[in-house]
């Protein structure tokens, strides 16, 4: 990067990423001002390019003299160059919306599930790695022989993040139960559908531990939500808009909890990119527009809803006990077939978060590379 590029930055930019230790504690890199505190009408006085002899650790860098306050900031030349204005970071994303993912259908994934056996997983660091960023990139991973023990599904969870608790308790039974306060507690068949969708922040993690299947039914179904959305936005791009912008409000309601929430089927950040999907019939509660608006609503609600029917945009596949299935509860569509309830089928879930699956990815490259 040259000194004209310098100057062409914007000024109040370049100052607020000041990387000196007047500016951020350098224990820890926070900053130790706000924008209020910089001097009104600043500008960058003088640059001249230094060598890493004259203080940069990283090896060349810039200069900078600022007015009208003369505060000096040091910036290397690879932060300059990785962060320039325009620059391809720019138009990247934070890992959750469809710029930084693998959009997929069926087909895409024949003969590859990701995944990985649960002492390749748990021993090895690479192995972690890769199933990690199958879910950010793919939208889930398939651990297999994980040891079928009550809870084990939380011990899986600790290995990226932290359990979030809800009214179902920090673990929940996805088994027939006598007097059920959800479908899913039965042995009816579940259509793709987002879960917790009446929660705000809505769990953006979940986890499936297969303990017994012998039901005869209840396979698994995976639909890419983004996929779907990205289809439906290409096919019909007004009904695409309505499902952006119109809020439907979800609820749950049992004796001991009523939740509601209000966000679109089809969520996007301030680009237009898909960033989240919440579709799950069963929780949607009456919406309260105008008529022109519920009729163009209900139109598109139909359009998605039968789209996310293809099959070919349908992932099927039957948890075995020992399985664990961790996914992207804000991407990913999970569905099931119907089973005889006369069968044994019984798996424990629980719900985690994407900053801490993120996180922990990040940590072990981050390890990995320092070792």
């Amino acid at each position: 990067m040259s000194s004209t590029a310098i100057t062409d930055s914007p000024a109040p930019w370049l100052r607020d990423n000041c990387p000196c230790g007047a500016c951020r504690d350098p224990r820890n890199g926070q900053k130790l001002f706000q924008i209020t505190d910089l001097p009104a009408g600043l500008s960058v006085g003088s640059v001249r390019e230094v060598s890493g002899a004259a203080g940069t650790a990283a090896g060349a860098g810039w200069e900078v003299v600022w007015e009208p306050d003369g505060h000096r900031s040091l910036y290397p030349a690879d932060w300059l160059d990785a962060h320039a204005p325009g620059g391809p970071r720019g138009t990247g994303g934070d890992g959750r919306t469809e710029a930084d993912k693998e959009l997929w259908a069926a087909a895409d994934l024949a003969g590859r599930l990701p995944g990985a056996s649960w002492d390749a997983y748990i021993g090895d660091r690479s192995v972690r790695i890769q199933a990690l960023e199958s879910v950010r990139r793919l939208g889930f991973a398939l651990l297999r022989d994980v040891p079928r023990r009550d809870r084990m599904v939380l011990d899986v969870a600790a290995t990226f993040g932290f359990v979030r608790r809800t009214n179902y308790g920090e673990l929940f039974e996805v088994r027939v139960e006598p007097d059920p306060n959800n479908l899913a507690f039965t042995g009816a068949l579940i259509t793709p559908h987002t879960d917790n969708p009446y929660r705000d922040p809505v769990p953006t993690v979940q986890l499936l531990h297969c303990l017994r299947n012998e039901a005869r039914g209840g396979d698994s179904g995976l639909v890419d939500g983004f996929h779907a959305a990205a289809l439906l936005r290409r096919e019909d791009p007004r009904a695409f808009d309505v499902l952006t912008r119109v809020p439907v409000e979800f609820t749950f309601t049992d004796a001991r909890t009523e939740l509601r929430a209000q966000r679109p089927l089809i969520d996007v950040d301030p680009l237009g990119r898909i960033r989240e999907i919440r579709f799950n019939n069963r929780s949607i509660g009456t919406l309260h527009e105008s008529a022109p608006v519920l009729e163009e609503f209900y139109a598109a609600y139909r359009r998605f809803g039968e789209l996310l029917l293809r099959p070919e945009l349908r992932l099927d596949f039957r948890l075995t006990p020992g399985d664990c299935l961790i996914f992207d509860n804000t991407r990913l569509l999970h569905a099931r077939t119907a089973f005889a309830e006369s069968g044994a089928r019984h798996l424990q879930g629980a719900y985690a978060d994407l900053d801490g699956l993120g996180s922990a990815l990040a940590v072990l490259r981050r390890d990995g590379a320092a070792a």
